[in-house]
């Protein structure tokens, strides 16, 4: 028997994800995400995103991506762009293993809207209605995690609809 055959995986973009693989590892197998696995590489961060951890990454879909303005995503892969890029991405990752649980209980606690502190170091904020959640970022706007609770071996990956910004 394989190790795979043994593992509870999750499909994500027509792959499936590997609760013994790193973030990195999985994330470049789902076709869903190949702009942001593009993106981690611009800005240097596949080493980061590979190490130990915990990390949860909220991760933004190619469809995310393609609803910022025409041009952006080009203009972020650039190299001159690779600090801003930077930002934006590690505005989409927090220290620890959050899974959906535990940002429920969060928001819960605080009253259906939680704060997280991103690697970042931006506020971004988890958000429980009607037994769903969602993020809401620094200009308001708001993201659904379309699927929570990708095990990875160095963290969790929920998969989100929209990209979020500090500011």
């Amino acid at each position: 028997m394989t190790l795979g055959a043994q593992e509870k995986t999750v499909m994500v973009g027509g792959a499936a994800m590997y609760p013994s693989k790193d973030i990195i590892d999985n994330a470049v197998n789902s076709k869903d995400h190949t702009t942001l696995v593009a993106a981690v590489k611009a800005a240097g961060l596949v080493e980061t995103l590979k190490g130990a951890g915990p990390f949860t990454v909220f991760a933004p879909t190619n469809a995310a991506f393609a609803k910022l303005p025409d041009g952006t995503v080009d203009t972020l892969l650039q190299p001159a762009n690779k600090k801003t890029l930077g930002s934006v991405l590690t505005y989409h990752v927090v220290a620890g293993r959050h899974d959906a649980k535990s940002l429920m209980a969060k928001a819960r606690e605080a009253n259906g809207k939680a704060e997280l502190k991103t690697v970042a170091g931006a506020s971004l904020y988890v958000v429980l209605k009607d037994n769903k959640l969602s993020l809401q970022d620094g200009k308001g706007m708001n993201a659904a995690i379309t699927i929570a609770d990708v095990v990875q071996s160095n963290g969790v990956i929920h998969v989100i609809d929209t990209v979020v910004m500090a500011k």
